[in-house]
């Protein structure tokens, strides 16, 4: 189920916070391509497929491999 989990911009946004500061716009961290809008580059994810990338099925595991650590730091966390 967390496979198909859909891309928000937030996705994207805390993905690109992982890069160095980029020129003008938005890396996709998929395949580099620059955009000059954020929305610009939700729409190239969720629409990948029909331009020849795998772009969207990068995001869907990279959310999937957050949302695991993110319960497993949990489940670690110290009860009180």
């Amino acid at each position: 189920a967390s496979g198909r989990a859909s891309i928000t911009v937030q996705d994207v946004l805390t993905a690109s916070q992982l890069q160095p500061a980029s020129q003008r716009g938005y890396q996709c961290m998929s395949c580099c391509r620059l955009f000059p809008a954020l929305w610009s580059v939700k729409n190239h994810i969720q629409h990948s497929s029909q331009e020849g990338y795998s772009c969207k099925v990068y995001y869907r595991r990279l959310k999937a491999l957050w949302e695991k650590e993110h319960k497993e730091q949990e489940a670690a966390a110290p009860r009180v």
